[in-house]
């Protein structure tokens, strides 16, 4: 049970920081490019596996969900981010608005990261 706790919580931040990184790893010049990485491997797993899985699948909260539901939580919503806004608010927060939060912040986090790898080096060799 302590295992799954600690895996459990190890896959809790693992997660903050996939999703920390993909929306703001593009920020310092050094991580720009494994930002535009790790964004390329997120969108192929809510897209490509997604075909299979449902789009927005995610392996991290496939794994996770296993765990807590050993763990004995039931119910669990399909999104990590859905999870943690019924958490930390209390409340059964909107779907459809998370899901609407994700994709526009994702889609911003892309733009950013496609503009600054691959045209603001451009402009700058020019």
């Amino acid at each position: 049970m302590i295992g799954l706790q600690l895996l459990d919580i190890f896959l809790t931040i693992f997660h903050i920081i996939i999703v920390g990184f993909n929306l703001f790893g593009w920020i310092w010049k050094k991580t720009r490019m494994a930002n535009f990485i790790v964004i390329m491997i997120t969108a192929s797993c809510w897209f490509i596996l997604g075909i299979w899985y449902g789009i927005g699948y995610c392996p991290v909260t496939d794994w996770q969900w296993q765990v807590k539901e050993k763990l004995g939580e039931r119910n669990l919503p399909n999104s990590f981010i859905k999870y943690w806004a019924d958490k930390l608010t209390g409340s059964d927060v909107n779907t459809q608005f998370i899901d609407i939060l994700i994709a526009v912040s994702f889609a911003a986090a892309v733009i950013i990261s496609v503009y600054l790898n691959f045209f603001a080096r451009r402009k700058k060799r020019a």
